[in-house]
Parts: C-alpha cells; structure tokens; sequence
C-alpha cells in the first residue's frame, strides 16, 4: 500500500509588504503542516496586472495564467489577508477579480486566516462576502485567529509563540478536516 501524496494548498497573503504578519502566519503554518499537507505560497501578487474584462476577453496575461494555474492545482486556498481603511487591500482585491471568471476557482475549500488583534473584522466580513460570491467552498464560517504583531513580525516569530503555534495548528486542523 502506498502513501497518498500530499494535498497542496496554495497560500495566498493580501499583504504586498515582504515582512508582514499576513506572510508569517502562512510562512510558519507551511512549518507546521503534516506531511499529508504541501503548503505553497503564492508570491506575484504584485505583479498581476489590474483587471480589465476587456483583457480577461483575450489572451490572458502569463502572469494571471500562472495564477489561474496555480488555483487549479490547488486542493484549496489558504488566505491571510490584513485590512485596509475597513476592507480589503486593492492588490488582493485585483488577484480575487482575475479568479472571478476561472473555471478553477468555484468550489474550490478556502479557509481565511485573521492575524490582526485589532478591528480586522471589516476586511474579513467583505472578504467572506466575496468569496462566497465567487463560489468558493469556505471551510470555517468566520475567519480563524492568528494574533500577531503587526508590521515587522517574521515566521520565526510567530513560531517561537506556544499561543501563535496553537492557533496554526488549529488552523491546519480545520484545512485538513476540509480535505479529508
């Protein structure tokens, strides 16, 4: 009998800032994944271009083809998204639009990562709302905490934390549940 191969789950940060608390969580939970799950973090969130349905009618631009394909080979989305002036960041916004109209999107598990113990809830509440609008399959009717420092917190960080490992793992929990 041989083992399964690994479910891959495609991390997706709304934070184009390289050290920030979104890109930590899903940096340490990719540490603290079992070997039945493959945790990748998708990295070209700035250089997506803006949506246009007037592109989206051509050939697609190689970046959003690299992202649709990353989507389809996904056995679900991983997302740590921070909020922005009460919603979600332009720049994660423009990624989730460039998926509205991909045939690998709908249905497919996503379960939502909050790492903000302050009012994140505006971004996460619109985020869910999106996302439900866009057929996505959600694994967890809110968001799950992972309450870490804000700007400048490293994966490092967050997994010298016992409480920030516990709600990884919690977290990890709930994806792989969803995939079983």
């Amino acid at each position: 009998m041989t083992d399964a191969p690994p479910r891959r789950v495609l991390c997706l940060c709304g934070s184009l800032r390289r050290v920030s608390a979104n890109r930590a969580a899903l940096q340490a939970a990719r540490e603290l994944a079992p070997a039945s799950l493959r945790l990748e973090l998708y990295g070209e969130l700035g250089g997506l271009p803006w949506f246009s349905p007037d592109v989206e009618a051509g050939p697609l631009p190689q970046s959003v083809v690299e992202l649709r394909v990353a989507v389809g080979r996904a056995d679900a989305l991983l997302i740590a998204c921070p909020e922005y002036a009460h919603g979600i960041p332009g720049a994660f916004k423009n990624l989730l639009d460039w998926l509205v109209g991909a045939l690998e999107f709908p249905g497919k598990p996503v379960l939502l990562l909050n790492t903000s113990a302050r009012a994140s809830h505006h971004a996460q509440e619109v985020l869910l709302e999106v996302l439900q609008t866009m057929s996505a399959r959600l694994l967890s009717a809110e968001s799950l905490p992972v309450l870490l420092p804000g700007r400048g917190c490293t994966a490092r960080a967050a997994l010298a934390d016992t409480d920030r490992c516990r709600e990884l793992r919690a977290a990890i929990g709930v994806l792989a549940a969803g995939l079983a």
